[in-house]
Parts: C-alpha cells; structure tokens; sequence
C-alpha cells in the first residue's frame, strides 16, 4: 500500500533505499531441529516448541553523494512504512484472508492504497492490462492459454478466499495474496503494505495489530535529493530491482526488495554506496519476540565525494543557458539554437570539474515528469556532455597537425600553398580565405583548409586514425558513469555501418568535416593531451571515499595516465599551442576577449557541417586549455546548429577561477541555494549549504526546506 498524497503512478524510475531497524533483547535457546521454508532457514526450540528462530537481514544505509566542496547531493532521510511480517502473520489461509482485507480497509481509510502487480483488471469481467503475462500464469502453475479470469479463480481457490466475501473483496485479497508470491514474503523478507505513512496512521494501525498479527510499522531509510540541479544526468537514480535483473543480483546477497543503483553514479559506485547488510538471529515467542541477537553487524555505504564543485556546475550551467537564450533572442547570422555542452577538465589530473548539457533537467523532479521529458523532442534526458556524438569540424586539425609533424609529413617551417581553392582527384574544396604558401602555427591560427588538405592526403587516412585513436577518439573514455564511444571517419568504421568509401573523404577527415561522431568529453581530452603535450589522462568523476558520517578517507583516486604519444619532435607542441594562442586573439568583441586575462588561453574552434545538402547548417565547437604556459583547466564546447560558441570560453575561465582558483587567485564562490540565493555563510569547503530536499519513494515526491550539512566531510 502506498499513501495516496505521495503517488506518482508515472514513475518509471524510483528513488528509494529501505533499511529495516529493529532492537530486542538476546536470544539464548538451544535448538534441536531445522527445516526450510521458503528461502529460510528456520529453527524450533528445544525446550518450547512454539518457539521459532530465523535468521533476517539488516538492510545497510545507503551512502550519501558529496560536492567537491562537501556540499550534500544525495543524502538519506527517515521514513515509517507499514509491512506485514511472516513470523506473526497467519499461517491459517482464511485467518490469514482476514489480516489482510482488514488492514487494506484501514488502510485505504488513511488514504493508503496497496500497489499491487497483478497484471489484471480490479473489477469483472477480468483482463489482463498487459500483453506480457508469462510470468503471471508461471508464478500460478497455469498453462500458457490462461485467461484473467483463470488467474483470479486459482488464487481464490489456492488460499481459500472464501464466498462470504464480496468480488471487490476477493479481488483485493487476490491481489495482495499475488503480490506476496511476487516479493517472495518470508520470514527475511517483508511485505510492504505502505510507505511513508503518518504518525497517526502508525498509531491507528499499531491498534489493529493486536487484532490483526503481523502487521508492523518499521523505520526505513529514504535516499533524498538534496541538491537536484547539480549534474542530474551523472548523479543518476537508484529503484527497485526487477524480476529479469533479480537471477543474477540474488548471488550477489540482494533480496527482491532491495534497490539499486540504476545510472549515472549511483548506479557506478553501487558496491561503494550500497554497504554491507547485517543479520540478525530473531527467536519467536507465543507471537512475540523473545530475542534478537546480531550476527553479523551492518556497514554503512561510503560517503562518494565527486571532483566538481556545485557552485562552479550551477555556474557553468548558466554559462550555457544564458548564451543559448541570447542566441535565441539576437538570432546572430542565422539558426534557433538551443542545444549544447561543454565540458571542463583539471589539466593537471583530468578529473572533471565541470558538465553542463542543455537542455537538462532537476533530479527532484524526474520522476514526476519522467514522460514528459522522455517525449521532450529537445532530448532533455541526453546527457550531450557524454552520449551527444558530433562532428569536431576544424578542432580535429589539432590531431592531423599532431600526425603530420610526428611522422615528419611537415617540419614545424614547412609551408603549403593556398590558393582558395584545392583540387583532390578531380573535386574541387575551398578554403575560408586565401593564405599563400604558409605553415602549421598560422594555418592553425587561420584555420586554413587547404594547408589540411594538403597535409591530409600526405598523412593518408592510416595516420589519420593513428592519431585520433591515441587522442582517445573512437573508444570510451572509461569515465565511471559511461559514455559513447564515437566513431571514426576510415573504411574500417564505413564498412561496419554498411556504407562505402572513396579516397576524397581523406582530407574530409583530416579537418573533421564528414562522417564521424566525437562527445564533448573526448574532445575536452584532446585538449588536455595537448596541454600535456602527448599525455592523456583519463576522466574521472569521484574524487574520493569517505567513511559514512566522518572525515576519514577511504579511497582517493589518482590521475591515470591512458596514453602518451612517443614524440619524434620534443617541440611540437610548442607549435601546435602556439598555432591556438594566436587563434584565441581572434575574439573581436570586447566582452568575450580572452586578451586580457593576465595569462594567455589556447584555443581552437571548428563550425564542422550538419548537412551534406545544406551547407549552412552547422555546429559550433571549441576546444582549448589556460594559462597556455603551466595548463591548470582544459574545456570543450559545442553548440547545435549556432555559431560563436568561443564566445563562452571568457565566462568559463572567469568563474572556474572564482570557484577552484586559477593562475594563482584563490578562489571565492559559495554555492547558492536552489532559488539562488547564497547563504550567509562565506568561503569554501565548510561542507554547508542550504538546500531544499526531495524525498523520492517508489510512489511520489515531497519537498521540504532545510539547511544539509555533509555529515561525512
């Protein structure tokens, strides 16, 4: 059963963990016997034989999500559920019948209805409400061809619902006698009749269990989101685990009711968060407890510290926003752009420091609104940072210049003619402008196509992969949470998607310009394999594990080097960087210069092509890192079916300084609340913020404001 004021009969991913707490007193008896019930193992006493002792799981407390500055994401409040009990229920069917259509009814007085799962209509003449019944006849040793009606008739008839009842009655009996099948209800395993009920409800309901035997009320832990418009999409949600999953967690000591990580981290650190569950010896007495006796104490899940401060997440999100919404509203040049990213690295360690998508959405509100951002056209529930695949256009000349000097195609002073204009087998490409015979640092800084061209078809498309494979492009990044993999512009991955290949997309490629798909965060990474000059780490989203409740470090991850490009010319770097810090002086406008920042920034940005039979249509992308001489941030960004993304990049680096410090200034910001005011306490890494929490069960939100302080840190 589950309280009407907190339904949400749209969910279709929960947010809940469930630890059942329970203190009595020691049990000492001696026993003489032992059968199975069940998935149980049940004792007899001895000396009493009404005596029963069964063990029972104590279910861990789930770990809680932190801010890079200790600020609660995700944390775990308390909550009293109504479930029925194995130990004390009936096992006399038509007792049994009698708990249960009582409870329902006083229940449903409190405005509680059970949920159930019997895939069958509440009222004659009976139908299934879903095409899927295999499990349902299965469960009821039916044959394949039973009809709804079959199904009712044979749980009336296995648990002896009796004809006094009416058919509403039956069928509610029915149902919940279903549901106990279907949660496997035994002596370690509640059923739960409602969730997040009142205080008058436990006490009216405590009343009816002198009456009624087994019905209880337990204390249960509540994963809360505290702060849900921090980087939804990565956090991610925890549910209930399904019949088609529970085969395989079973072996891994999960119960049926358990939950689990379902995305984004949650779902990564599931082993870290969910803890080590305890058990408990229970002894039975005359249809009390006698004892309860630990056998194996409870650990609480660890305390999973991210690499990204909210502040500077809330920061960048409105980087984002607000340069789309001024898109929207100057409409520059052309397009109604209203979908981007950008990504932003620690240079040094590659851990990441900041993910902003739009469109995106507030975690508190996902379950209630989970349909209508499933049929958003805009794709709110892509994270484009990590699963959005775009052409890089100009930005991948970086790679084909990495190639081209390495492998000796050019020297650093090679120059190669442009003309406007460049002839490959007989088509002719064009440049933006017409550069003269010139060499790699310019024709980065002007983004020249025919120099790339050129260079393109003298590396051929081997090299061309060669190098953006060891950039990391075409494979995971490995980050904790999952992303895409991509795909390259060769014949190999042409071949694997069934399409063919003619030798003019070579120096396509080498520009980045055709068929080929990059996320954010793979070009974010190509940036920082440049600033590292060849090494590449890899992205990471936790920082550390913390003990749950204190400041003792479990874990602290350590940057991982994935790759690093052997160097046939220790400088080349120097020319490649020196190519992008030329670029980033071509901001014209003042209010996006990046010239004036007391420290240089190396950039590059690319408008790669949407639409073969549309020219016009394209993306805007950039990549870069600052300061340009001792690398401390690295960034990429894109911009769907727009222009000007560089025009972010100033904003990016500003607040990045004011929320981690940059270039030596230490840094300032707090993170606001959630209707963005900043609470009165000042500086960093006090691990307070004031939040407005969500409480997600299986069923429904409710809000309510407090002040959260990261117990852990």
């Amino acid at each position: 059963m589950i309280c009407i004021k907190t339904l949400s009969d749209t969910i279709k991913s929960v947010i809940v963990v469930g630890v059942v707490v329970m203190s009595v007193a020691t049990s000492a008896t001696r026993l003489m016997k032992i059968q199975v019930v069940g998935g149980d193992t049940v004792s007899q006493a001895e000396s009493n034989n009404d005596t029963l002792v069964y063990t029972k799981e104590v279910k861990a407390t789930r770990g809680e999500i932190i801010d890079f500055n200790d600020n609660l994401i995700v944390t775990n409040d308390k909550r009293s559920d109504i479930v029925l009990q194995k130990a004390f229920f009936p096992e006399d069917l038509s007792k049994g019948n009698e708990v249960l259509i009582n409870v329902y009814m006083a229940l449903l007085k409190h405005s509680c209805k059970f949920r159930e799962s019997l895939p069958i209509t509440m009222t004659e003449p009976y139908e299934f409400t879903t095409d899927d019944v295999s499990d349902v006849v299965e469960k009821l040793h039916l044959n394949v061809y039973a009809s709804a009606e079959n199904c009712i008739d044979k749980l009336i008839s296995d648990y002896e619902i009796a004809d006094t009842y009416t058919e509403r009655e039956k069928r509610i009996i029915a149902g919940i006698r279903y549901e106990m099948l279907e949660k496997e209800f035994s002596y370690s395993n509640d059923l739960v009749l409602a969730e997040n009920v009142d205080s008058q409800t436990i006490t009216d309901i405590k009343e009816l269990g002198n009456f009624y035997k087994g019905v209880e009320a337990v204390e249960v832990s509540e994963r809360r989101i505290a702060r849900g418009d921090i980087l939804p999409h990565e956090i991610g949600t925890v549910g209930p685990i399904y019949a088609d999953e529970y085969d395989e967690l079973k072996t891994k000591g999960y119960a049926l009711n358990d939950t689990l990580g379902k995305s984004g981290i949650e779902s990564a650190m599931e082993t870290e968060l969910r803890g080590q569950n305890g058990l408990e010896e229970i002894s039975v007495s005359d249809g009390e407890v006698s004892g309860v006796k630990t056998i194996n104490e409870t650990s609480s899940g660890s305390t999973v510290k991210l690499t990204v401060d909210g502040a500077y997440q809330l920061k960048l999100q409105g980087i984002l926003d607000n340069f789309l919404n001024d898109y929207l509203r100057k409409n520059w040049n052309h397009g109604n752009a209203n979908k981007g990213a950008i990504v932003v690295l620690d240079a040094k360690t590659g851990a990441v420091k900041g993910m902003a998508t739009a469109p995106t959405y507030n975690l508190k509100d996902y379950a209630m609104d989970y349909e209508e951002l499933l049929g958003d056209e805009d794709s709110p529930l892509l994270n484009r940072c990590t699963y959005g695949l775009y052409r890089p256009g100009s930005t991948f000349k970086t790679v084909t210049a990495t190639a081209g000097l390495n492998e000796g195609i050019v020297t650093p002073y090679t120059t190669l003619y442009c003309g406007h204009y460049y002839n490959f087998h007989g088509s002719t490409f064009s440049c933006t402008g017409t550069h003269g015979n010139i060499s790699v640092r310019p024709a980065i800084k002007v983004s020249c196509n025919c120099y790339f061209y050129e260079l393109s078809s003298r590396l051929g498309i081997d090299n061309i992969t060669k190098y953006a494979q060891l950039y990391g492009l075409g494979s995971s990044t490995g980050i904790e949470t999952g992303d895409a993999a991509g795909y390259l512009c060769n014949p190999e991955t042409f071949a694997e998607r069934g399409l063919p290949w003619y030798v003019g997309f070579v120096i396509q490629a080498g520009i980045g310009n055709y068929d080929c798909g990059m996320t954010p965060l793979q070009m974010a990474v190509v940036a920082n394999t440049i600033a590292n000059k060849g090494v590449r780490y890899k992205p990471y989203l936790v920082d550390s594990l913390y003990k749950y409740g204190t400041d003792e470090l479990i874990y602290k991850t350590q940057p991982t080097v994935a790759e690093k490009i052997e160097l046939n010319d220790e400088s080349l770097y120097d020319y490649i960087t020196g190519g992008m810090i030329d670029a980033s002086k071509n901001v014209p406008v003042s209010r996006y210069s990046l010239s004036n920042l007391g420290f240089d920034v190396a950039i590059k940005t690319g408008t790669p092509q949407t639409d073969q039979n549309d020219l016009s249509k394209q993306n805007s992308f950039f990549i870069g890192f600052a300061p340009a001489d001792d690398p401390e941030i690295a960034f990429a960004g894109v911009i769907e079916g727009g222009e000007y993304s560089k025009y972010m990049i100033r904003d990016i680096i500003l607040e990045y300084q004011k929320c981690y410090g940059l270039n030596g200034v230490e840094p300032t910001a707090v993170l606001p609340n959630e209707d963005g005011e900043v609470p009165e306490t000042t500086g960093t890494g006090t691990g307070t913020g004031t939040n407005t929490g969500t409480s997600v069960s299986s069923y429904g939100t409710s809000t309510a404001s407090q002040t959260t302080t990261a117990s852990s840190r």
